[in-house]
């Protein structure tokens, strides 16, 4: 069972991420001496750079230049596009690291086609390659440490939305969406062979307009949504909210 952690503000989420982050990472260098993580885009960013750069208590714990960033979707766009994953990364977090920072897996841009993520004169041979490289540089065992995860109102997360067809991929680690419901359509994401070899799943959702959507994920045991799906898996999974996002429903949390 997924275990929820309840903060009353942004704040003080970010800060419970944080410790939850320096955990994972404290316990993958003992044992590797790197830590693997992935992470999503919308306002992931802003709650690491809260909890992780702007926080003095966290800051000075986090051994950047022994992380390894994944990128659990990704927009197939410039690097440097409003749309892109990497890019929200690099300007809410990655520019303000000091000294050595982490390695970085990105898309190979240069095979990108077409214009801002949209299908019109877009090469899907040369999306799908994209998705293929992405698959190489994943690790061999395909275990990242930990997946910073959101959830949409809709309840998809990565870019495995309700009702698609990579819900029910199995082969492929990373796959190619080019129908995407949400803007821009063409994408790559994790599938659920690689988030079932996760050693920790982190979800991160605040906001009033979160709580239906949390009250299906955890009180509805038929629902399908992909984060239902998530939690689901045999794998640890935390959910970090703020108290708005758990307004009128009734689940088991906890202060983390």
């Amino acid at each position: 069972m997924a275990q929820i952690y309840t903060s009353a503000t942004s704040p003080e989420v970010a800060q419970s991420v944080a410790a939850f982050v320096l955990k994972h990472q404290d316990e993958a260098l003992a044992k590797s001496g790197t830590f693997k993580i992935a992470v999503s885009g919308g306002s992931m960013g802003k709650v690491l750079k809260a909890g992780l750069v702007d926080n003095s208590a966290a800051a000075g714990k986090v051994q950047w230049d022994k992380w390894e960033v994944f990128f659990s979707d990704e927009r197939l766009v410039p690097l440097d596009h409003a749309d892109s994953n990497y890019g929200l990364l690099q300007e809410s977090v990655l520019k303000y690291i000091e000294g050595a920072k982490p390695k970085v897996h990105t898309i190979d841009a240069s095979l990108l086609t077409g214009k801002d993520g949209q299908l019109e004169g877009a090469d899907e041979a040369k999306d799908e390659a994209i998705a293929r490289a992405y698959a190489d540089i994943l690790p061999q065992d395909l275990k990242v440490d930990l997946v910073l995860l959101g959830c949409g109102p809709d309840g998809h997360t990565c870019s495995l939305f309700p009702g698609h067809a990579l819900l029910k991929e199995t082969e492929k680690t990373i796959a190619l969406i080019r129908d995407s419901p949400k803007p821009p359509p063409r994408r790559i994401s994790f599938t659920f062979p690689v988030l079932a070899k996760a050693g920790a799943i982190a979800f991160i959702a605040e906001g009033e307009g979160k709580a239906p959507v949390i009250d299906e994920i955890f009180n509805d045991k038929l629902s399908q949504l992909p984060c239902k799906l998530v939690n689901d898996l045999s794998v640890p999974v935390a959910w970090f909210v703020n108290d708005a996002a758990l307004t009128g429903i009734s689940v088991p949390a906890s202060k983390y």
